[in-house]
């Protein structure tokens, strides 16, 4: 994530959430939450403090952690599609390896910065980023997860898939271009039916793993 905000940031959230909030039409649930979370977003200093974190050390950390996975396992490789906790609406993720290694790689869609771009991409397109964002690594923070299993020719499939989906998402807005719609494309890519992605990633989450019964193994059509 980017460096922390100036002050003149959070002058300009602080304007931003009194627009809202005196608009001239009453607000909209959509807008209330926003505004629930921009409440979250100023006040807590600490919590800014956290989202600044780098997400490459949480990955190393990870990485040094995490047990290689039994003999029980579905498949060599994994597309684990997670949702976590954040300030306001929540995220949504994916994680994907090799089931026998520590290492794990993260994908998913967040605005490029902290608070600020955060807030504007509700009103229009801001630069974005697709790596591992803080949390994304933290189980105190996750809310749902789907995870599906794959063998090495189709993983590698996937797997490039994801890498040229990231290398290809420029930007990022809250209604069109979010989290749950990027992870939604992977989901669609490997044949699995997929909710709208108006929806908490919680919710998203949990849908994608009821609408495909729960299915864990993963094979690609020769189409696809």
């Amino acid at each position: 994530m980017a460096n922390r905000p100036k002050r003149s940031g959070l002058c300009l959230l602080a304007g931003l959430a009194v627009l809202l909030q005196c608009g001239i039409h009453p607000a909209s649930a959509r807008e209330i939450d926003i505004l629930a979370g921009l409440e979250r977003l100023i006040s807590p200093q600490q919590e800014v403090d956290k989202r600044a974190a780098n997400a490459s050390a949480l990955v190393s950390g990870e990485t040094s952690t995490r047990k290689p996975a039994s003999g029980s396992a579905k498949g060599p490789y994994y597309v684990d599609f997670r949702a976590r906790t954040a300030a306001s609406w929540g995220h949504a993720f994916v994680w994907f390896g090799k089931t026998s290694e520590r290492a794990v790689e993260v994908a998913g869609l967040t605005p490029a910065g902290d608070t600020v771009p955060y807030v504007l991409g509700h009103l229009t397109w801001v630069p974005s980023e697709t790596k591992a964002s803080y949390g994304d690594l933290d189980p105190q923070y996750l809310t749902a997860s789907y995870r599906v299993y794959l063998n090495e020719p189709d993983a590698k499939r996937v797997f490039a898939y994801i890498k040229k989906l990231q290398e290809s998402s420029p930007v990022w807005n809250a209604e069109t271009t979010n989290c749950t719609s990027f992870i939604g494309s992977i989901a669609e890519f490997m044949g699995l039916k997929v909710p709208h992605r108006w929806q908490r990633p919680e919710n998203y989450v949990n849908s994608l793993k009821a609408m495909n019964d729960g299915r864990q193994m993963i094979r690609l059509s020769s189409e696809q």
